[in-house]
């Protein structure tokens, strides 16, 4: 007879903490929050201190009969939600409708879901930590003020079904600055000069870098004329040969945020698809014989801390399968990476280093495979040696003209044995090896290059890179950036293009009554202070009501003039040249998760609507008659079809080439890499690599 009730949030985490608790304990799934503000109305009295109302969430009546059934016939129960400010808010509202004293030490915490760690915690439960639910309560009601008080306003001035939201607003306006960035990017030109130089069998690459001593830039054709008059007849001798000795260290385990950024990076995973499978892998993975066992830790924090118990298991199998000049002196120690950091649990990292990706993978599903791999290979690298780098810098000099060529290599691998950090760019270090030379070698000219170029204006916000820019400036925690970026799509504020976000005209007309009306919610620095609020009330620094009274007071001043002075905006749709079929009016362009589609203006008596196609230019090569055009399937994804469907059913992935193959004359589709982009014939082993245009990202 079981006498102790633990009340979890998931199925999948009751299932594991089940089999490691055995049967004196009952482990019931709450299925996340049970209690929460109504929806219908606004719940917070504003007037009496901030007073929420919670209401049984939808749905939840027979969970809640449920667990008050089973709370009856126990001694004593456990909460043990996550280890976050949700999972104590949770916890607390679970107290209240199961009529728990708080006063009682019935909350447990654990990092890890492993047996150790669970029955670790339950020697030790503790009281609930008010000041975390006063926090959680505090953002909670603070976002329910934002998006209940201006939503509405935009709903009557601009369009119905539009929102806002503290963190939502400020990614919306950080995508549109950098698209009025790139819009009044003006290009600068510039020049470069590449010398290809022949040393016995090597050859040498070496860029233009002065001219007489002096470093110069090349802005012009003018200028590139003065460095080929200055150069002596293609002869070329080493004037200088520098060599030196680099570490370069390895990065710390994962932060959410750096996880999500290396996910996309590596593995072309969405936030929230990082997220879903990351709580897989938290919550437990059925491994045969071993039983269910959680093989990350939790995965969502700040910290890149890592327990002493975690480095002295990563020591001895670092020792044993690389060798102990891979395991540093003293064990490695990474520091916060900002003042806004809390620091509140260890890093992202495998519950035991001993399960290795490879013996894991049969239990796991691809994805969940391809992310514990990730999660292992930075953690076990974050702990090992530096890695020891070769480099060489030759001054190289023809008359007047001084090139430069550079060199690296690997002498001691170290960390990189087992993992190196992605770039945004998608580029890989390799080495880049130099011949042997000494000061006086003559080298003789194999060609000489100059190429004009020009600057380009700074990239759009990827996933990635916009979930580092709101982390750098302490814009909304670990948990929210997933939710984030999908209600700004979800509300069509902004599209994906190429992986790419960009601001759509609802996205910039929102914004625009924003910036006017509530500058503050827009400003990064503003939403950055309010979450080191919430952090002060974490910590029992601040009073939960207070923080949200300093706050309402200029925000209901700003509603008020808001409400009189915003004046109303009518979208007016444009219209096609296209009729619909099924009614015979015009299609007019409208805005959805995925970019513009037509859409009948017959709406809503028709409904009809039809994907707005780009011509490739290419001609499909199985029924001859149509052409190839892109298309976007149901979840967003680009692919390429014949625009004769349904009499012809072709379709593709890769993005064909306007290029016949030189070979066969076949279809040949462009295939993007780490290396480069190259052409690949769909009918012979044909590829060439294609010149990628000059991109600064």
């Amino acid at each position: 007879m079981a006498d102790s009730l633990v009340i979890v949030e998931s199925p999948a985490k009751a299932k594991t903490i089940g089999k490691y608790l055995g049967s004196k304990y009952i482990v019931k799934a709450s299925m996340g929050h049970v209690r929460d503000l109504p929806k219908s109305q606004i719940g917070v009295e504003v007037e009496n201190n901030f007073n929420p109302k919670y209401i049984t969430i939808r749905g939840k009546g027979s969970v809640l009969k449920e667990l008050k059934d089973a709370s009856k016939k126990v001694k004593k129960i456990y909460l043990a939600a996550d280890p976050d400010r949700e999972g104590e808010a949770i916890a607390w509202h679970l107290a209240h409708v199961l009529d728990i004293d708080e006063s009682q030490a019935c909350r447990v915490v654990f990092n890890e879901i492993t047996k150790q760690a669970v029955k670790d915690a339950f020697k030790t439960p503790r009281q609930i930590n008010m000041d975390l639910v006063h926090a959680q309560q505090a953002r909670r009601i603070l976002d329910r003020l934002v998006g209940y008080k201006i939503s509405p306003l935009l709903w009557k001035k601009v369009k119905k079904g539009l929102s806002a939201g503290r963190v939502q607003s400020v990614s919306v306006k950080l995508i549109i600055d950098r698209e009025n960035e790139i819009d009044a990017f003006i290009p600068e030109e510039y020049w470069t000069i590449t010398a290809m130089l022949e040393t016995g069998k090597a050859v040498v690459e070496a860029k233009f870098h002065s001219l007489n001593g002096a470093k110069r830039e090349l802005g012009s054709e003018q200028d590139v004329q003065l460095v080929l008059q200055a150069i002596e007849d293609g002869n070329f001798s080493v004037a200088e040969v520098k060599e030196k000795e680099r570490l370069r260290n390895p990065s710390p385990p994962f932060t959410t945020s750096s996880m999500q950024q290396e996910a996309a990076r590596k593995l072309n995973f969405r936030a929230s698809k990082t997220m879903s499978v990351a709580q897989q892998l938290y919550e437990g993975v059925d491994l045969g014989k071993e039983g269910t066992v959680g093989l990350i830790t939790y995965m969502r924090t700040d910290s890149t801390r890592v327990s002493p118990t975690a480095q002295e298991e990563a020591n001895g199998y670092i020792v044993d399968k690389y060798g102990a000049e891979y395991w540093p002196e003293t064990p490695r120690q990474y520091v916060k990476k900002s003042a806004n950091a809390q620091d509140a649990h260890e890093a992202i990292r495998p519950t035991s280093v001993l399960r290795d990706p490879e013996s894991m993978k049969p239990f796991l599903s691809r994805d969940q495979f391809r992310l514990y791999k990730l999660v292992w290979e930075r953690f076990v690298a974050s702990q090992m040696t530096s890695a020891i780098m070769d480099t060489m810098t030759i001054e190289i000099t023809s008359g007047e003209a001084g090139f430069r060529a550079n060199g690296s290599k690997v002498r001691f691998a170290g960390f990189m044995k087992v993992y190196v950090e992605g770039n945004d760019d998608g580029t890989v270090e390799t080495d880049k090896l130099l011949p042997p030379l000494s000061v006086g070698d003559k080298l003789k000219q194999q060609t000489l290059e100059p190429k004009q170029h020009f600057t380009q204006p700074p990239p759009r916000y990827t996933e990635a890179r916009l979930v580092k820019t709101l982390e750098e400036l302490g814009i909304g925690r670990p948990s929210t950036y997933a939710p984030t970026l999908e209600t700004i799509q979800k509300r069509g504020y902004v599209a994906i293009e190429e992986k790419k976000f960009m601001p759509t005209e609802l996205g910039e007309l929102v914004i625009q009554q924003m910036e006017q009306f509530f500058p503050e919610i827009l400003d990064a620095e503003f939403t950055a202070h309010m979450e080191e609020d919430l952090d002060h009330v974490e910590e029992g620094q601040q009073d939960w009501d207070k923080v949200l009274a300093n706050f309402y007071e200029s925000f209901e001043k700003r509603l008020e003039v808001a409400e009189e002075e915003m004046k109303e905006i009518e979208i007016v749709d444009e219209v096609s040249d296209e009729i619909c079929e099924k009614c015979g009016k015009h299609f007019v362009y409208k805005m959805g998760r995925f970019g513009k589609f037509l859409a009948c203006s017959g709406f809503p008596d028709c409904r009809n609507t039809r994907p707005i196609v780009k011509d490739t230019g290419v001609g499909c090569p199985k029924c001859k008659d149509g052409k190839l055009v892109e298309r976007r399937s149901k979840k967003g994804r680009i692919f390429y079809g014949c625009d004769q469907y349904p009499t012809c059913d072709y379709v593709m992935w890769d993005k064909p080439s306007a290029k016949p193959c030189p070979s066969c004359s076949s279809l040949m589709i462009e295939k993007r890499s780490k290396q480069g982009t190259k052409l690949q014939c769909t009918q012979c082993e044909h590829t060439e690599q294609v010149q990628d245009s000059d991109d600064e990202e």
